[in-house]
């Protein structure tokens, strides 16, 4: 008798199952499942055990291994994404708003994070053939740009500003900050600020070069992460339409005045003020809360958002701590009568703690991409596996971040973690190295052996445990797409990958090309090369481009 392939618990699916659940009970809903479910061209055999539902992949299918290897070679870079487990699901069109950095402040981790995260749900919406729309949405506005334009009326220079936008900005916003207590600074920064929005023209064309040039700079820096923007939006684009949106919900009924002035919307459900949110200050400005962005503000962009691309959702990733922002975002959005609310999500992300560069904090995302190349270029150099290679300092920068973010990605997205550059660059384990490592590993191997012709391999030659577990391990790839495209998780695939490139390890020392018959040879290469493929497609949706030397 086969011994089942996966296995199914069916306590770990059973709502309040507890210790008190019987094991009776449990095998006599096993039995109800198995008999309920049918075979397919995948799974041959379907049978109750105790307590579980035992699943048998058709060995023929495995032994056939042919049918594996020309759907992952033809396939290419589409296997996976063209699985019928995809055929239900509607194409859609999405907004996705990640990074979202505030000009002339620090770069800190949270932003890398939203990068990273909205780059990868980014990437695999595209790849399943929806139409995505990314948008930084940039922190471009408010009385910090009054502070920051009088500081650089004082400590500012064209010239550093034009080569070195970024730090040349922060630095002059943390001189100006050591006066800002000052009356007299506090005075001209509002001066400035009311300039700004008065559209003074002298005012606003230095505003305007802070802008340009820090986004010159950050798209240049992006490049390197492998990260591109559609559309590069902030808080300036809505600052009228804000107005708007007051007005809208002063006409619904919906603002409301406190005895102070603030304006605020009751979102409680009996409508007691239990729960409300604040839109308004009392001198009639827009209120500007967690992200440096005013809900009035947000709504205008949601609602400007909506009717600008008729998008099908609309998905925000930022830290968890602005969780409740988002909320309140929705639920007045619903309370206006936009129906589409219910389709905006909030992807929220936990903090990291302890990432730091040699010279102390992260600043600037710079410094993270710098920091991590040197790391890996050390450990490249001192390592004996290492080849001679043609452009070390950019492998670095791959392998780098391949280990930045596996080391991101391996647990839930909402998970708080201890960032520790040792472990995350470490070659053997669970880490981004290793999979770049086993992506360099197959490539050149198929070099040694010659890559032409290489979907004519004979599989039913490949009878091995090990060259079984690669087989099917393969065929379970678009599973692993599809629920990491139901919750937006990338530990799914992170975790699909490691496996894979463990047991390509594995099948590496035991099933050798060389000084095999060429018919088994030619199957074996057939299958590192369906392995390579598959390893590559899912380091691109996570944003990791595969490096082949290393």
């Amino acid at each position: 008798r086969c011994v089942a392939d996966f296995q199914l618990s069916i306590a770990s699916v059973t709502e309040d199952c507890s210790s008190d659940c019987l094991a009776s009970d449990l095998n006599l809903q096993a039995q109800k499942l198995a008999q309920q479910l049918k075979c397919d061209s995948v799974v041959s055999g379907i049978s109750a055990g105790p307590g579980t539902v035992n699943f048998t992949i058709n060995r023929e299918l495995l032994a056939n291994g042919n049918t594996i290897f020309q759907q992952v070679l033809e396939d290419g870079s589409e296997y996976g994404v063209t699985s019928e487990l995809f055929s239900t699901v509607p194409r859609q069109k999405a907004v996705i708003e990640f990074s979202s950095p505030n000009i002339a402040k620090k770069f800190h981790i949270g932003h890398l994070r939203s990068t990273i995260v909205g780059n990868f749900i980014s990437n695999l919406k595209v790849a399943l053939g929806h139409e995505v729309i990314r948008i930084n949405y940039l922190g471009d506005w408010g009385l910090q740009f009054g502070l920051l334009g009088v500081g650089f009326q004082q400590f500012g220079n064209k010239e550093k500003l034009n080569s070195s936008p970024l730090q040349h900005l922060f630095e002059v916003y943390v001189q100006i900050n050591k006066t800002a207590q000052d009356e007299d600074t506090r005075n001209q920064a509002k001066d400035f600020f009311r300039k700004l929005e008065d559209h003074d023209e002298q005012t606003l064309s230095l505003w305007k070069q802070f802008r340009d040039c820090s986004i010159e700079e950050y798209v240049r820096i992006y490049k390197r992460l492998g990260v591109h923007f559609d559309e590069y939006s902030g808080e300036s684009f809505y600052r009228d339409k804000s107005q708007e949106v007051l007005k809208m919900l002063e006409d619904k009924g919906l603002l409301q005045k406190t005895a102070k002035g603030t304006g605020i919307v009751d979102l409680s459900e009996k409508k007691d003020l239990s729960s409300f949110s604040t839109v308004m200050r009392s001198d009639g400005t827009s209120l500007y809360i967690t992200r440096q962005v005013s809900l009035s503000v947000d709504l205008a962009a949601a609602i400007d958002r909506m009717n600008k691309h008729s998008c099908d959702t609309m998905i925000y990733v930022t830290d968890k701590s602005q969780s409740s922002h988002f909320q309140h975002l929705f639920q007045i959005l619903k309370l206006m009568g936009y129906d589409w609310a219910e389709r905006c999500q909030h992807v929220s992300f936990g903090l990291v703690q302890g990432m730091k560069t040699r010279r102390g904090e992260v600043v600037f995302l710079e410094d993270v991409l710098n920091e991590v190349r040197s790391r890996m270029l050390e450990n490249m150099a001192t390592a004996k596996t290492t080849k001679l290679i043609e452009d070390p300092t950019e492998t670095a920068e791959k392998v780098g971040l391949a280990a930045l973010i596996v080391q991101d990605f391996r647990g839930l997205l909402l998970s708080d973690y201890q960032f520790s550059w040792d472990r995350a660059l470490q070659s053997r384990g669970d880490t981004g190295v290793f999979l770049q490592y086993t992506h360099a590993r197959l490539h050149s191997l198929e070099q040694k052996h010659g890559s032409e012709q290489l979907s004519d391999g004979n599989a039913a030659c490949l009878r091995e445990p090990d060259a079984v577990s690669v087989l099917q391990h393969l065929l379970r790839f678009d599973e692993v797409l599809y629920r990491s495209s139901q919750d937006l998780q990338p530990k799914h695939i992170v975790s699909y990958l490691l496996t894979l490139s463990h047991l390509v390890a594995v099948a590496h020392r035991t099933l050798p090309v060389k000084g095999s018959s060429p018919e088994l040879a030619q199957a074996r290469l057939c299958l590192f090369r369906a392995a390579r493929v598959v390893l590559a497609n899912g380091m691109k949706l996570l944003g990791i481009t595969p490096v082949t030397q290393m």
